[in-house]
């Protein structure tokens, strides 16, 4: 069955961006793909996974997705830090050529 992912991502500085994908796995390898220099992402080093949700239906994702971005940022980060209080990256390093999941 098909989940599709809301996650956020913060930078070294702790800039955010809120997002929602179908293969969470793909969407972080173009966040951290050099080869979108005018992405958001790419702009303010947004690559750091520090939360994601699971939903088996695409329009509840969207719907969570676009609460959590009229959400003022001091909400955003508790719910960050509920679940991740150390802010810690919850997928590993994508090497160059290379994907997440395990072969």
């Amino acid at each position: 069955m098909k989940t599709y992912c809301v996650y956020i991502l913060a930078s070294r500085s702790r800039v955010l961006y809120i997002g929602v994908t179908g293969d969470l796995e793909q969407r972080l390898a173009w966040h951290r793909s050099t080869t979108n220099t005018r992405s958001f992402s790419a702009r303010y080093k947004v690559t750091k996974l520090v939360y994601v949700e699971e939903y088996a239906q695409v329009d509840d994702a969207i719907a969570r997705e676009t609460q959590m971005k009229t959400w003022r940022r001091a909400k955003k980060v508790r719910l960050i830090e509920d679940q991740n209080p150390e802010w810690e990256d919850l997928a590993p390093p994508i090497p160059p050529g290379s994907s997440l999941r395990s072969e």
